[in-house]
């Protein structure tokens, strides 16, 4: 049992006049079903695209073995030449931001092999930690990002052990800019993941959630549209399962016809808040009715900005 979030503002110019920021709705978001997922908790967050410039965040652990984390992609990035113009480390973790205009793909890969890599993007920064979601706000100032729209999730450990790497949010291993956070079991995910690994993709954790962050950005990469590619996704991935998947200028949903994990999303003018319990909604507007639904078994739908 695990909990899902997300939101995204619709209009550009900062979150619909409202006073909370991404950052805070999806702590407040999290809060409210935390009980779904004690061990760990984590976020895709997404702040303007700055064009040319990729944001890179590693797990480096501490003390010499961060130093020697650090060294090897250093070396990994000036050999595939790209340029480091800032750097910061923050709790177990080091986030840099690179000029490179090369291929994604292949620079992904060479820093999975150096590091272990939780995100890359224009726009797309993952925050995941042991704890709840305030423990990884006190030691990320997640609180204080703004940004257009995130992915949140609260993970009960079942299959693997408690540590960062295993928690959720995943990205799209090898893609820019593409993150799922899901509550459910893909039982045909052997069957995927060697198909799309016959097509040159690499996966770095036996993980369901990056298998399916990799179906639909290869999807996206073969010019489906992502309203389409999760259309597609109820057809192909067997299971149980409600997942939430987010790009840099979108986020969508899509549900198993089983309907088994829950899902309920509020959406008005500003804002859609989709998440696995109505109380992290009803934490978005307290103290407010709120027409509220939840999506009906095998559907999918996406927002844009």
């Amino acid at each position: 049992m695990c909990g899902i979030a997300g939101i995204l503002y619709k209009k550009k110019g900062g979150p619909g006049g409202r006073n909370v920021g991404a950052g805070q709705a999806l702590i407040d978001m999290l809060d409210g079903c935390q009980h779904r997922g004690p061990d760990s908790t984590g976020f895709a967050l997404y702040r303007e695209d700055t064009s040319g410039i990729l944001r890179l965040r590693f797990f480096i652990g501490e003390g010499p073995e961060a130093i020697a984390a650090k060294t090897t992609i250093h070396k990994t990035l000036a050999d595939h030449g790209a340029t480091v113009v800032e750097e910061h480390d923050e709790g177990t973790t080091v986030t840099l931001r690179v000029n490179y205009g090369g291929d994604i793909q292949e620079l992904s890969y060479a820093l999975e092999h150096a590091a272990k890599l939780m995100s890359v993007g224009a726009s797309l920064d993952i925050i995941k930690d042991i704890g709840t979601a305030h423990d990884v706000d006190d030691i990320y100032a997640v609180r204080d990002f703004q940004g257009t729209h995130g992915l949140g999730h609260v993970r009960l450990a079942t299959e693997s052990d408690v540590k960062p790497e295993a928690a959720h949010p995943f990205w799209a291993t090898g893609f820019s800019d593409i993150a799922i956070v899901h509550n459910g079991q893909i039982t045909n995910y052997w069957k995927m993941r060697r198909r799309l690994e016959r097509r040159g993709y690499q996966f770095h954790t036996d993980n369901d959630s990056e298998l399916i962050a990799v179906y639909l950005a290869d999807k996206l990469k073969t010019g489906t549209v992502l309203n389409d590619a999760l259309k597609e996704s109820i057809d192909d991935l067997d299971g149980t399962f409600s997942f939430l998947v987010s790009t840099k200028d979108e986020i969508g949903y899509a549900k198993d016809r089983l309907a088994v994990k829950p899902m309920v999303k509020y959406e008005d003018d500003d804002i859609i808040a989709i998440a696995s319990e109505e109380v992290s909604l009803n934490r978005l507007f307290p103290g407010q009715p709120l027409n509220t639904m939840e999506p009906p078994p095998g559907t999918f739908q996406t927002w844009h900005r």
